[in-house]
């Protein structure tokens, strides 16, 4: 199971967050390259996670998205 990621981590730009292993910036183990992956709220600030939709659990069904209507 995936690590919870979390939306907004006190120091993003100590941990590379390319993938499950958040390693060190100065010791990446996974191979993503010589550069960290950065934080989407290094990217697009504090406020990134607004727009995500919460997960739905396995109780909950998905909520369906309408039909477009019919153009005449």
């Amino acid at each position: 199971m995936a690590k919870k990621f979390p939306l907004l981590p006190a120091q993003p730009q100590r941990v590379c967050w390319g993938c499950d292993l958040y390693c060190p910036s100065e010791s990446m183990r996974c191979g993503n390259g010589s550069v960290r992956t950065p934080h989407p709220s290094e990217l697009f600030g504090e406020d990134w996670a607004l727009g995500l939709r919460p997960e739905t659990t396995a109780s909950e069904p998905p909520v369906p998205t309408p039909a477009p209507a019919p153009v005449d």
